[in-house]
């Protein structure tokens, strides 16, 4: 019978990045891109502006995306110690990330669409009261910024800024994408006021899409890998197997290493050898992997016959 707790040999499964403060602020900037996305969007329709138009389109994926971006902090906190998420909620930022990302690819088509249909279909263009609207949403726009990047300095047990959490990352990059569509909108409302050049609203509409399918794109590729567990570097993966065979005459018959969280890594190792050790020796090997938290050694002994695993551990 045991006598003793088992709590010496478990270990906390929250590899979650939360920024408390980096949630405050996209409260803040929800509040604010939300009331300009009405104003831009209704400006648009009653001054025709396209470009105009546009943007207040993209703004409405902000106020999505900010939303996901908060639903998601709150949910990988709330169930950061659920025994039901095997490795935690490490991986609901990326999922946020990568939602965000789907709703940029969405506007970004609808923007392309409505833009091509001004081409041939022109509509009247107010142009004085649409670049007041336009540079009032570039000003929003880079409040925005300025909010989110102050704000990923601050994190719960883990200091990782926008290159680790992808959720936060992702309402940042909506705020960059849609500044620069801002600009992009008042220069064609000036082109088209002071020289003529009506057709550069649409055209605008177009290029504003493209740079919309760029920064979904640059989303979609980071997050995807990871959420199907194919985003460790191959490189990374031989280190460890060399590390490990490069003591006595051990062998790595098998390795799987994956993200469990945006800057934390799990690992199933195999080992094959004719002199096995304790599994905390192999792990002692592998201390200066810092990011892999989570690791599980099977050791085989090799003596002239069939393998057979004789000891499997985890930390």
């Amino acid at each position: 019978m045991h006598i003793h707790t088992l709590k010496n040999w478990q270990h906390n499964h929250d590899y979650a990045v939360i920024h408390k403060h980096g949630e405050r602020r996209t409260f803040q900037v929800l509040a604010l891109t939300s009331v300009t996305m009405v104003l831009e969007i209704i400006a648009g329709i009653v001054y025709g502006s396209m470009a105009l138009l546009a943007d207040g389109w993209h703004m409405s994926t902000h106020v999505a995306a900010f939303m996901i971006t908060i639903i998601a902090y709150r949910y990988a906190r709330k169930h950061a110690d659920n025994p039901v998420y095997s490795f935690g909620t490490g991986k609901v930022s990326v999922l946020g990330g990568f939602a965000s990302a789907t709703a940029l690819a969405v506007v970004a088509l609808m923007m392309c669409i409505e833009s091509i249909q001004r081409f041939f279909i022109p509509h009247e263009i107010h142009f004085n009261q649409a670049i007041i609207v336009a540079v009032i949403g570039l000003l929003v726009n880079i409040t925005c910024a300025f909010l989110l990047q102050g704000g990923n300095h601050h994190s719960h047990d883990h200091d990782s800024g926008l290159d680790h959490d992808h959720n936060l990352k992702a309402a940042y990059m909506h705020v960059l994408a849609d500044a620069l569509t801002s600009l992009l909108a008042i220069i064609a409302l000036f082109s088209g006021k002071y020289f003529g050049w009506n057709w550069l609203d649409p055209f605008m509409g177009i290029v504003g899409a493209l740079i919309i399918t760029r920064w979904s794109y640059t989303l979609l590729r980071e997050t995807g890998p990871i959420l199907l567990d194919g985003s460790v570097d191959n490189d990374y993966v031989n280190d460890i197997a060399q590390k490990i065979e490069s003591f006595a005459d051990n062998r790595v018959s098998d390795i799987h290493v994956w993200r469990v969280g945006p800057s934390h890594f799990a690992a199933i190792i195999s080992i094959v050898t004719h002199y096995p050790k304790d599994t905390a020796y192999y792990k002692e090997l592998l201390r200066d992997f810092d990011t892999l938290s989570h690791v599980t050694i099977e050791v085989n002994t090799c003596a002239g016959e069939p393998c057979i695993p004789q000891k499997t551990n985890k930390i």
